[in-house]
């Protein structure tokens, strides 16, 4: 509803407010009258004056992206405000008397707008009139991750092999309105691009490990966003990190030695003992490997201690070889199904000349002193010679990928 009276001029500022569309209502004796977007000047008199208002009046399901915009003609704005449950949006007069809202919209609300206008003679006219935002079925946020069991710290340092990981609170159906969402920058400039892991997962990485030293920042303007099926986007958020120095472990299941590369240098040769290979049966009747996937693997986590039990993957019964429950020391997370680079100082035998572990890579006390305090999350260890292969899914396994199937 537009509703219009005509005011004593008090010489009103302008104030931050919010408007909707064109209307149109015929002259009064105030001579100010609504227009429609685009009508004809011709047909006003003129000393009418005229106020556009963008939305229009009573317009539904406006986007919240939509800007306000309230335009005079043949008179003067004096007072513009845009109104939801006592809250106003901003907004600013422009150099061409054209006032335009520099707030954000809400959704799901229903806005008044009230405008003041004088005419020549300074007679003020106002006018009011409402519209509504639309209102989602859902709103999804949207989170940075180093992995899904830990958070990527702003302003944190991270391996070569760290991709930037968006987690989305709900599915995402239209996925290309959210990559146009999602900006990544980085100095030096790298191409790179996104992949979906499944619906509310997206990475985007380069062809190659990241140079170390490269800033990358990463913004998702997500509010507003149609992202399907009824949701939409939520806060836009953001963040940013840095590559620190290049750190990569080439572990090798056929000689049992683990090469360590700092900046592309050599610098240790570790003996260690990989997975035994061969399968037994869960609890459940699923079938568990004991090969240590072979791919490019980033480490997760970096834990102390960490208590490993068969039990994790069915293997329950104390009086089964395969069983075991022990709290581990040193142990670097490399992915989501219990594989870990850890201290195994029962092993050392074995270490350097046989594979005998349940999946792990463990090495001596004092190797896995060394590696635990120089390897951060994001640094790679790339397992090699096995006959299984490490998933895409099971960890941060996206340098599993091909650069031209990615």
């Amino acid at each position: 509803m537009i509703s219009r009276r005509k005011l004593i001029a008090t010489g009103l500022g302008v104030t931050a407010g919010l408007v909707t569309a064109g209307c149109n209502q015929k002259s009064s004796s105030s001579g100010a009258a609504w227009s429609q977007p685009g009508a004809a000047a011709a047909n006003t008199p003129a000393d009418e004056v005229r106020v556009t208002v963008t939305p229009a009046a009573d317009a539904a399901k406006v986007s919240p992206l939509e800007q306000v915009v309230v335009a005079p003609e043949g008179g003067t704005l004096k007072d513009v405000s845009v109104a939801t449950g006592g809250k106003t949006v901003a907004g600013k007069l422009g150099d061409d008397q054209t006032w335009r809202s520099t707030g954000k919209l809400a959704y799901g609300k229903t806005y008044t707008v009230t405008v003041s206008v004088a005419d020549p003679a300074g007679a003020l006219t106002e006018h009011r009139s409402s519209f509504s935002t639309l209102k989602p079925s859902g709103v999804a946020s949207a989170t940075f991750q180093a992995s899904a069991l830990a958070a990527l710290q702003a302003g944190g340092t991270y391996g070569v092999g760290q991709p930037v990981m968006v987690h989305f609170s709900r599915p995402v159906k239209n996925r290309a309105e959210a990559e146009k969402a999602m900006v990544v920058q980085t100095t030096p400039a790298v191409e790179g691009r996104w992949r979906w892991i499944d619906g509310r997962n997206a990475h985007w990485r380069p062809a190659k490990y990241w140079t170390p030293g490269t800033k990358i920042s990463v913004k998702v303007n997500l509010f507003g966003q149609d992202l399907g099926q009824g949701v939409y986007g939520g806060s836009n958020v953001s963040t940013n990190f840095t590559i620190g120095p290049s750190r990569i472990a080439i572990a090798d299941a056929k000689n049992h030695r683990m090469k360590v590369y700092l900046d592309g240098k050599m610098v240790r040769d570790i003996p260690i003992s990989m997975g035994k290979g061969g399968t037994t049966t869960g609890a459940n009747g699923e079938t568990i490997s004991y090969w240590t996937r072979s791919g490019p693997h980033v480490v997760m986590t970096r834990e102390p201690s960490h208590r490993m039990t068969s039990a994790s993957y069915g293997v329950t019964d104390p009086k089964n070889p395969d069983y075991y429950d022990e709290v581990i020391q040193l142990c670097l997370r490399i992915s989501y199904s219990g594989e870990f680079v850890h201290m195994a100082d029962w092993n050392i035998g074995a270490q350097g000349n046989q594979n005998t572990s349940h999946g792990c890579i463990n090495v001596g006390p004092a190797h896995a002193r060394w590696f635990y305090d120089t390897f951060r999350l994001g640094d790679v260890v790339d397992v090699r010679n096995t006959p299984r292969a490490m998933a895409l899914t099971d960890g941060v396994g996206d340098w599993t990928i091909p650069w031209d199937k990615w």
